[in-house]
């Protein structure tokens, strides 16, 4: 297993920016996120994805809080999508995504989704419409591997411990004592990258490559913290770089902007949304 650091990753070069291209040429981004009591999680992983490198963003959110992102979010195009009375996004709001699925680069699904089963329905129905597009499922979203175990396209999960047991039927405890056998074996059966997050994260590919990165940072374990890491790997997807190599720059990149943030205020307190403005220069510097 490789030990991830900032010299793991300037041997492993992301793709390179074309001083030439345009927001086209790196990338087109869709993010479906948000709901109306955690509109917020919308905003963290789109920001993320752009200051990843991301070069054009569409967001996809519950319709009640579409008006409101779009005013926070100018950089972005906002779809709005129905949604249920628990917060669920209905599964025909898929067909509104249909064309700006077929043009992304990667995408997002899960930060801030709210309503269980129905939101799974929505999800099952939009990756019917993204054979071949990498996709990074996050949150609730991760819950329809519990209904469908393969799905067509490249995917990245990112689960926490206590996320993993619910997707393994393990105790949380059994999952914490053997991380890397669970997230092997998950990666296998499914045939996704795991990214199984921690204070040690570690990477499973299917084909048995991984990784393992420890933070020692606890002001990463905030509220929106883990909607900023998927943001960052949906960018970097968007840009060219395969899923596992989008998910280790992500959780370096994430925590190494978690440093900088520490390096001025200290262990705790940090803030989600401060991790953004660090991403940019924490990429440059490896």
């Amino acid at each position: 297993m490789q030990t991830l650091n900032r010299l793991t990753l300037r041997d492993w070069p992301l793709p390179a920016a074309d001083d030439a291209a345009d927001k086209e040429g790196r990338g087109q981004v869709l993010v479906v996120a948000g709901s109306r009591e955690i509109p917020g999680a919308a905003i963290l992983a789109a920001t993320a994805a752009l200051r990843a490198g991301a070069g054009k963003l569409t967001i996809a959110t519950a319709q009640s809080v579409a008006p409101g992102l779009a005013l926070v979010m100018p950089e972005a195009r906002v779809i709005g999508l129905p949604e249920a009375p628990d917060g669920a996004l209905l599964a025909s709001g898929a067909d509104l995504l249909e064309a700006c699925a077929a043009r992304s680069a990667a995408v997002l699904i899960g930060p801030g989704l709210m309503g269980g089963e129905g939101s799974c329905d929505f999800v099952l129905q939009l990756l019917a419409r993204l054979k071949d597009v990498p996709v990074i499922l996050d949150a609730l979203a991760m819950d329809v591997v519990l209904q469908q175990p393969r799905f067509d396209q490249p995917l990245l999960l990112t689960p926490h411990a206590g996320e993993m047991a619910h997707l393994s039927g393990l105790a949380k405890d059994e999952v914490t004592a053997d991380a890397p056998a669970v997230a092997r074996d998950m990666a296998r059966r499914i045939d996704a990258v795991i990214a199984l997050k921690g204070a040690t994260t570690f990477i499973m590919a299917p084909d048995g490559q991984a990784w393992r990165h420890e933070s020692g940072n606890a002001g990463l374990g905030t509220s929106g913290s883990g909607d900023v890491l998927a943001g960052i790997m949906a960018g970097l997807a968007a840009r060219g770089a395969p899923l596992a190599q989008a998910a280790a720059w992500g959780v370096v990149l994430h925590a190494l902007s978690g440093d900088r943030l520490l390096e001025r205020h200290g262990r705790l307190g940090l803030l989600a949304r401060e991790l953004l403005d660090e991403i940019p220069a924490v990429m440059r510097d490896i």
